[in-house]
């Protein structure tokens, strides 16, 4: 009964991908939009009225854990743009529908590792024992958290490696497919180059089929799961029992990366270069399309004010001399 918005679902969500999208989460979002309208037999976009929009929003089931204003302003933000897309198409004459967005009031700090704590970690990963399903656990995990905190790889990307991903030679990686399906080099040192040895050579003893078998992987044929990855991370942190400041949210795999970014940022401003300057490159090393995204990740610490504050101090020296003489 909604051919004729299934239709130009798809013609949507083909214009979002032919940008560089993978709107997948959007598409199942948009499916359920498509299910409720056919429960209440309407055939057109015309048929969606500001009422029919306001109860599906609120009728969408959000776990106790996720039933924050996030989860419903994306929803809201989906169906918006679907909408705005119809009008700009003329599909439809105007948008009928203008959903409120909720205001997040817990919103928290990222919780970011220190060298000390990362370390902790990446020791407690690898004495992680084997089990009947899974052997190299310890290995695995260790290095694929290790390429997250050192060199800012999302938790699908480290996970998602395959053999010839590793360019030993040159040492970097080949990260395929990453947001917006975009792939990257990524150097990396002699640290991550030995995990990522051990790993190659711990395939090859299992017979990895190819070179575009899985990197991390306990059955030989499928990549290591990131939600796998992160209910390991989860439990391990729990025994680690990091200490969570005020306004900081409990540490989650993510985490490793917003640590990696606020960790080349402090290492800037500590060997006297202008990190304006750099932030296209962080930006591109860690997967970004400009500075602006990058930027998300950029918490200020009491150790970056602290070199901030040292460096204007420095700047402005000559000033206040001049000024006190």
């Amino acid at each position: 009964m909604t051919e004729n918005i299934a239709a130009d679902m798809e013609a949507f969500l083909a214009h979002k991908r032919a940008l560089g999208r993978k709107y997948q989460t959007e598409e199942r979002t948009l499916h359920l939009l498509l299910a409720f309208a056919d429960l209440h037999a309407v055939i057109d976009l015309p048929g969606l009225t500001p009422g029919l929009l306001d109860e599906f929003v609120v009728s969408r089931p959000r776990p106790r854990a996720r039933a924050r204003a996030r989860s419903f302003n994306h929803l809201v933000g989906v169906v918006s743009g679907f909408l705005n897309w119809a009008v700009s198409q003329q599909r439809l004459d105007a948008a009928p529908w203008r959903g409120t967005r909720r205001r997040e009031t817990e919103l928290r700090l990222p919780f970011l590792f220190d060298l000390i704590q990362a370390r902790r970690l990446l020791e407690a990963a690898a004495a992680l024992p084997d089990n009947p399903r899974a052997t190299g656990r310890g290995s695995t995990y260790q290095a694929i958290f290790a390429l997250c905190y050192g060199l800012g790889l999302r938790a699908g990307e480290a996970c998602g490696l395959r053999l010839d991903d590793v360019d030993t030679d040159r040492q970097l990686l080949i990260v395929r497919g990453g947001k917006f399906g975009k792939s990257r080099l990524v150097p990396f040192g002699p640290r991550v180059g030995e995990l990522l040895a051990l790993q190659l050579d711990r395939r090859r003893v299992q017979g990895a089929p190819g070179q575009g078998a899985p990197l991390f992987s306990f059955d030989g044929r499928r990549c290591v799961h990131p939600g796998t990855a992160s209910q390991t991370f989860h439990r391990l942190v729990i025994e680690l029992a990091f200490p969570v400041p005020d306004g900081v949210a409990p540490p989650h795999l993510h985490c490793l990366r917003h640590s990696f970014a606020v960790g080349c940022l402090l290492r800037w401003y500590r060997e006297g270069l202008d990190p304006s300057k750099r932030l296209f490159q962080l930006s591109t090393f860690m997967g970004h399309v400009d500075p602006t995204s990058t930027a998300v990740y950029l918490t200020i610490t009491p150790e970056l004010l602290a070199e901030a504050n040292r460096r204007f101090e420095a700047f402005a020296e000559p000033v206040w001399s001049e000024v006190r003489s």
